[in-house]
């Protein structure tokens, strides 16, 4: 077996998007565990379309990915001369055509067959026409076999079957000397050396008229492998009205990148029952004999389970720097990165996404806390006084502000009042916090840092003594 070489050819007219994330995952995945090759490609053919900004994004979204590529990114615009060169090949074997008919004759006549009830194909005017008409506009077409069938061994779908009587001569060069996709994608695979092809299930109709241009150039074939598409929860097409699709979209809302990966690949591929996957476990199992014939549906709910269960697996000092830039987002400022990390070892259990972890974290980095009136009413009563004032004396003479040490002093009081934990850790919580839902009192009160615990636990006594 040859070394294997896949690609990934967005055209830059848009974002990047889910369906052609997991496209490029595929081929990546294909490659990376084959030990081969994985080129990048930029379709830019369409050039009033096309933009530099969305060539940078489609880049940004496959670097935040860890999607790299081992040759380009190529681009189709720089490589008119390569096309204009397999036209002339065609066109001096008598594989392809000059096509003077004008686009409204061609609309006119289409529009009639569909009335009719026949396949709007091309009619052939100009396939052997013997006097072609002088200094007339022209685009080329490539004469189609009329005969016989076209087979497509496809490695998820299996073989399927092309009347080639069904397909017509379609236009290989525009009027303005620009290749078609079908074309053009056929020159660039073959002259990159692809050998597998992987695609969305879209691009079937269009395999047929792409093994017969590849019989016409004298290319070898590669192999084709059509991937089902993903659809919404509505069963229709993936679309804006499903949520986001755009990839940056994810990871600005908080998506971790291993966790859109895994996501992504899981839609449409399985390895038994398992469902949470390292980057190196996707390459080690991923193949083709696994991809599912039928349609992935975009779960919401199941890509933030995901995202959890990633969040949770992530080094905690990795995860720190991931979620920085969120924190910041806010206005808030890490002034201790050694409790930054401690705070983000206590909140990595608890969100769904980043952006969440710094939401039910915000008491970290808030310099002040505002505490419900209902809850100071509830739980900083005048009875909790001593023991505020226990704490605020016991804190300031902490050398070491670990939870052992802020444990052992809890444990000290109530032994001394004779009082269970649960009596004293909630107005405590409520004070720091402003709430009555956080991590473990004792890593709480560890990670929110031993300055800001005293000046709140000060604040909270204030309040009360104002209350009463």
């Amino acid at each position: 077996m040859k070394k294997v070489r896949t690609r990934f050819p967005p055209s830059p007219t848009g974002k990047l998007h889910i369906g052609g994330v997991r496209t490029a995952l595929f081929n990546w995945l294909f490659s990376r565990h084959h030990k081969g090759e994985f080129i990048l490609r930029i379709e830019d053919t369409d050039v009033e379309r096309s933009s530099k900004e969305d060539v940078d994004v489609i880049l940004e979204g496959l670097k935040w990915l860890g999607i790299d590529w081992d040759e380009g990114p190529y681009f189709q615009s720089e490589r008119l001369h390569i096309y204009q060169e397999h036209v002339k090949k065609l066109l001096d074997e008598g594989k392809a055509y000059r096509c003077y008919c004008e686009p409204e004759v061609l609309e006119a006549k289409r529009i009639k067959a569909l009335k009719e009830g026949r396949k709007p194909k091309y009619d052939g005017t100009c396939r052997n026409l013997k006097n072609p008409p002088k200094d007339k506009p022209f685009a080329i077409r490539f004469a189609s076999p009329q005969e016989g069938k076209t087979i497509v061994n496809d490695l998820i779908k299996g073989r399927i079957e092309f009347d080639n009587q069904e397909l017509d001569d379609l236009i290989i060069q525009r009027r303005n000397g620009l290749p078609t996709y079908n074309f053009a994608v056929v020159v660039d695979d073959a002259t990159m050396g692809i050998t597998h092809v992987i695609r969305g299930d879209d691009h079937v109709n269009n395999t047929p008229r792409q093994i017969q241009l590849y019989k016409a150039l004298g290319y070898p074939l590669p192999e084709f492998a059509h991937v089902p598409m993903i659809l919404g929860n509505d069963k229709k097409r993936l679309s804006k009205r499903h949520g986001a699709t755009s990839i940056m979209e994810y990871k600005d809302a908080g998506y971790l990148a291993s966790a859109m990966v895994n996501y992504l690949v899981r839609l449409g591929w399985s390895h038994g029952d398992q469902e949470i996957f390292t980057i190196d476990e996707l390459i080690e199992y991923f193949s083709l004999d696994h991809v599912g014939k039928s349609a992935g549906v975009f779960n919401p709910e199941k890509l933030l389970w995901v995202n959890s269960e990633h969040i949770k697996m992530t080094d905690d000092i990795e995860l720190s720097k991931l979620l920085k830039p969120f924190v910041e987002a806010k206005g808030y400022k890490i002034d201790d990165e050694n409790l930054f990390i401690k705070q983000v070892a206590t909140l990595k259990g608890r969100a769904n996404t980043l952006k969440e972890m710094v939401e039910i974290g915000a008491y970290y980095f808030k310099e002040e806390v505002e505490i419900d009136p209902s809850l100071a009413k509830k739980f900083l009563t005048s009875n909790i006084l001593p023991f505020l004032e226990f704490l605020i004396k016991k804190f300031s003479q902490l050398t070491s502000f670990t939870k052992e040490n802020i444990q052992q002093i809890f444990i000290e009081y109530m032994d001394k009042e004779k009082i269970k934990l649960g009596k004293i850790a909630q107005p405590v919580r409520v004070a720091l916090t402003g709430g009555t839902v956080s991590p473990g009192i004792f890593e709480l009160i560890e990670a929110i840092g031993q300055k800001r615990v005293i000046k709140r636990l000060k604040q909270a006594q204030n309040l009360i003594k104002n209350n009463s």
